[in-house]
Order: structure tokens, then C-alpha cells, then sequence
């Protein structure tokens, strides 16, 4: 089978298929991408939150043990474990009325007290707990959370100010980041490999349809070319020679015949590609079915003799008829010496028919391939005989061929052999014509 053009409805499927593919990934992709935001700033929002969580713990405490008395007190403040501990912090003024800071002991993150100071002041101002980010003197990213505290008379003086080293939290957060990265180019791998693949399987029937229909147009247009070309020597011949017509005509319905022939067996051949065709399977005598089939088919200038044993196969009777007579068709006018008469012998026993010319034979080449088309040394055309082909498949059965020993191609037709009970010992006949 001939590979579709590039201009080809075939072709522009495939195309199709991966438009479907990238349109598929992209929407995905979109996807993915809005997912991975959320994720991502959520983790980031929740170790923000837990950072926070753990400043707010030390501001807290350490304004719960701030003392007032004519002046702030910060001894229950310098006792706790707190004030050796990590997150870090510092007591800071604020406000108009000063005071002596008070810095907790170790040391956990370098922040310039300056730094510290300004949050105090701001915090103050605003009357509510500031959370954000500075940078330590050593470029470290630092959060802290700065709250602020009143005196006895309920105004604004100072804030607490705790401090943490934020860098094992950005790490975390990064390795997420990286592995969030890395899953959706992952999962964007697989949806495009999955993509491809189920818009493959929802395109493929009609690219199949349409290889097929290609190829079935393209050997139908071939097999006709002679029988036109034929036809219309012959008008032209009778154009010029009126009173030849009488000679002529039988031999221009032969090829009209012809014509029409090739024409229907393309449409059988369609009908089964395309499994519209619904096999009408029943009990049907095969011998018989040959026997009428050579006594209908023209025969002239040959020998078709017949061996026969009574067998019952299942299958469709007009599909099986057309096969056996594509068979016999194309022994008659290519199973032939140059300039000898056609010798065909055709044997049906147990649901084979073998069908034997005297002629040139099959390149073995081409009977190699799968019966998509032949040339036979007298140069069959092979439409017909992949009929054969599909009707034997449609049936569950196969066709074969080769060449005998002595010349001549030999094709074997193979039907499933029918359910119901076969004569014991049926006696064999042969029929001879021409």
C-alpha cells in the first residue's frame, strides 16, 4: 500500500492529530501552571504563618512580663528562658517616653539595632503587630514580627521586637518549588504523550478510511486506464471505419463489461474495508457454488476442468461467488503461455478451492506481500484478487498463493468448514469445460 501524499486528506489527519495534541497539552499546560501558582504561594503563606507563629509566641510572652512602675521594668523579662533563646528579640522605645532597651541575651540572626529601632517606632504608630522581612548585616533574610506595648496610662511607648533567620524556611520553600517545577513538566510529558495518543485512536478510523479510500481510488483509476484507452481506440476505429461497426461492437461490450466489473468489485472492496458490509453467514455447499460459477463464466479459447468432493463451509454465498469467480477470472485471461490456450483446473475439498493456471506465475516477490495488489507475469491488475483476499478474511479464512513446480501460479482459497455434519465419505466427481 502506497504512502499517502503529503497533500493528502490522509496527511492533513495527521497534521489534525497533532494540532489536537499541542491544543490538548496547552490547555493542560494552563492548567498545571494555575495548580502550581496556588500550591506554591499557599506553602509560601503557610510558612510565613508559621514563622509568624513562632515570633508571635516570644512578643507575646515578653509583654506579659513587662512591668511598669514610674518607669518600664524588664528583670522578669531578663529572667526568662526566653531571653537565651532563639527566635531572638529586643525592647525598644517607641514613643515620647524613653526608656532603657532591653536586648535578649543570644545572639541567633546579626540585625542592626538601627533596623530593629525603626520597626519599634513604626510600630507604635500604628498601634498594631508588623510582620515583614529585613535583611541581616551579614544579607541573611530575617523576619520579624514587631508588637507594640503601653504604659500604665494606656499610651503607646515601645514595642518587643523578635527576630528568626528566615533562610531554612526559604530553602524549604524552594525545594518545594524545584519539585513542583519538575513534576509539571513531568505530568506536561505525559499528558502530550497521552494527548498524541488518544488523538490518534479518535482520528484513526478516518485516516484509515481515507488511506483506504486513496488507494482503492488510485488502483480503480489504473485498472481502468486500459479498458478506456481500449474503448476508445475502438470508437475511434468505428468512427473511421463505419462498416466495421458489426465487428467492433461485440468487442466494446466486452470491455464495457469489463469496466463495469472493476467498478463493482471496487465497491465490494470498499464496503468490507470500511465494515459496512454485513456477512450474511449460512450453510452453504461449496462444490456447488464453484460449479456454477465456472458454468456461468465465459470460457473461450480455454480448458477449465473441475475436482470436486461435497463440502459445506460457513459463509456468505454472494461474497464467496464473487471471490471464486475473481479467481477464475483472473486464471482465464492471465493463466496462459503466449499464444497457448488457458489450462485451469480448479480442486474444492474440505472447505479449500485451489485454483491452477499454466501460465507465467506469480513473482515471488510480490506474492510475498499481503495480497494488497499483484502482477502476475501476465500482468494482473490484482484488484480482484485482493477482493479474494478480503473476502477470505471477512470469512475468518485466507487466501494463498504460489507457483507449482511445472509453471503456473496455484491460489488456495481456505473457508471455514461449516458446523453442520459433513457426508462421510463423499465420493469425488470432476466436470470439464472448453
Amino acid at each position: 500500500m502506497s504512502a499517502p501524499r503529503s497533500g493528502s486528506a490522509a496527511h492533513r489527519l495527521r497534521r489534525l492529530r497533532w494540532m489536537l495534541t499541542g491544543l490538548f497539552t496547552a490547555m493542560n499546560a494552563i492548567g498545571l501552571v494555575v495548580f502550581a501558582v496556588l500550591v506554591v504561594q499557599a506553602d509560601a503563606d503557610k510558612g510565613e504563618q508559621a514563622m509568624d507563629g513562632e515570633l508571635r509566641r516570644v512578643t507575646s510572652t515578653v509583654t506579659r512580663l513587662l512591668q511598669y512602675d514610674d518607669t518600664l521594668v524588664t528583670a522578669f523579662v531578663a529572667e526568662d528562658e526566653l531571653n537565651t533563646q532563639c527566635p531572638q528579640f529586643a525592647v525598644l522605645p517607641g514613643g515620647a517616653e524613653r526608656f532603657e532597651p532591653h536586648v535578649s541575651r543570644r545572639t541567633c540572626v546579626p540585625v542592626d539595632l538601627a533596623v530593629l529601632g525603626g520597626l519599634a517606632q513604626r510600630a507604635v504608630q500604628s498601634g498594631t503587630l508588623l510582620k515583614g522581612y529585613v535583611r541581616a548585616t551579614n544579607g541573611a533574610l530575617v523576619r520579624i514580627g514587631a508588637e507594640p506595648f503601653r504604659n500604665s496610662t494606656g499610651q503607646y511607648i515601645g514595642a518587643v521586637v523578635a527576630a528568626m533567620d528566615a533562610g531554612p524556611e526559604q530553602s524549604r520553600h524552594e525545594g518545594l518549588l524545584l519539585m513542583v517545577i519538575g513534576g509539571c513538566v513531568l505530568l506536561l510529558a505525559a499528558v502530550g504523550v497521552a494527548g498524541h495518543l488518544l488523538s490518534g485512536r479518535a482520528i484513526r478510523p478516518a485516516t484509515a478510511a481515507l488511506e483506504q479510500q486513496e488507494v482503492l481510488l488510485a488502483e480503480t483509476a489504473h485498472d481502468l486506464r486500459t479498458p478506456v484507452a481500449a474503448l476508445r481506440a475502438l470508437a475511434e476505429t468505428a468512427t473511421r471505419h463505419p462498416d466495421q461497426g458489426a465487428e467492433l461492437l461485440p468487442r466494446t461490450v466486452r470491455l464495457a463489461g469489463r469496466m463495469g466489473s472493476i467498478i463493482d468489485g471496487l465497491l465490494v472492496r470498499a464496503r468490507l474495508a470500511a465494515g459496512v458490509e454485513r456477512l450474511a453467514i449460512q450453510p452453504v455447499w461449496l462444490d456447488q457454488l464453484v460449479t456454477s460459477v465456472v458454468a456461468e463464466t465465459p470460457a473461450e479459447d480455454a480448458q477449465v476442468t473441475v475436482t470436486a468432493a461435497p463440502t459445506r463451509v460457513d459463509a456468505d454465498p454472494a461474497l464467496v461467488q464473487r471471490a471464486i469467480s475473481n479467481l477464475l477470472d483472473n486464471a482465464l485471461r492471465y493463466g496462459r503461455q503466449p499464444g497457448a490456450q488457458a489450462l485451469v483446473h480448479i480442486t474444492v475439498a474440505g472447505g479449500r478451492v485451489t485454483v491452477a493456471d499454466h501460465g507465467p506465475g506469480i513473482d515471488p516477490a510480490v506474492a510475498a506481500e499481503n495480497f494488497d495488489r499483484f502482477s502476475s507475469g501476465g500482468g494482473s491488475s490484482g484488484l480482484g484478487l485482493s477482493i479474494v483476499r478480503w473476502v477470505a478474511q471477512a470469512h475468518g479464512g485466507v487466501l494463498r498463493v504460489y507457483n507449482a513446480e511445472e509453471g503456473g501460479a496455484i491460489f488456495e482459497l481456505v473457508l471455514p468448514v461449516s458446523s453442520a455434519a459433513q457426508p462421510g465419505h463423499a465420493p469425488w466427481y470432476s466436470e470439464h469445460r472448453g
